[in-house]
């Protein structure tokens, strides 16, 4: 049995794997505000399970068992998100901190009914993949809205990294997942995009959003 506290540090190592490659005993302090003699405690605990590669002053690694117990989290909280929003109303941005909670269940067939419920969903409310049940991740290779050109007309299909605040000014804007965005101008001095969807006026984008928004350039 994985505990809540192991669960917690088992989906930061994913996390900074993904982004980072590989993380170090600092890098897990930060993101979960934890001090380094504690931390040292919990890795060298996963390592005796099996769950984590460690040698002193080398990059943690997640081993396969460890990468799987991982994933499977991250299919936990994102099918909760997803219920949230698409069977109990919840805003797209009310819905973390609530996933965080019931994340930590242990009982694969409620989240196996909350999935059937939902339809099997491949993705979450802001777009991130879902792991499937044997814990593998299908991860789309979408670009930032920052990196396209005027006169392209892209999809947006995911939000990363998302935030409260941040779902919360698209929400305000109406951009929501599917939206079709056309780029019209960029200035050259800060990045920031005028764009134009769903029939609004033109809107300019910092690029702080256009970073974290993912499109894909090809018409679904």
């Amino acid at each position: 049995m994985i505990s809540q506290t192991e669960e917690n540090y088992l989906k930061v190592l994913y996390a900074l794997a993904i982004t980072h490659g590989e993380a170090s005993v600092n890098d897990i302090g930060k993101e979960l505000q934890i001090k380094m003699p504690t931390v040292n405690s919990m890795i060298k605990r996963l390592a005796k399970k099996n769950l984590v590669v460690y040698e002193s002053y080398k990059p943690i690694k997640l081993t396969e068992e460890g990468k799987k117990a991982a994933a499977l989290i991250i299919r936990k909280h994102r099918l909760t998100e997803m219920f949230l929003v698409e069977k109990m109303g919840f805003a797209w941005d009310e819905v973390h901190h609530i996933a965080e909670q019931i994340e930590h269940i242990q009982s694969p067939k409620f989240f196996a009914k909350m999935d059937e419920i939902l339809g099997y969903p491949k993705v979450d409310p802001h777009g991130s993949p879902i792991p499937d049940v044997y814990g593998v991740m299908k991860i789309e290779s979408y670009v930032t809205l920052k990196e396209c050109k005027p006169g392209e007309e892209v999809t947006l299909m995911a939000v990363h990294p998302s935030s409260k605040e941040l779902l919360k000014f698209l929400s305000q804007k109406e951009l929501e997942l599917g939206t079709r965005i056309m780029v019209e101008t960029v200035e050259p001095f800060d990045d920031s995009m005028t764009v134009s969807y769903a029939g609004r006026p033109s809107e300019v984008l910092s690029s702080k959003v256009t970073s974290r928004l993912l499109v894909s350039t090809e018409e679904l």
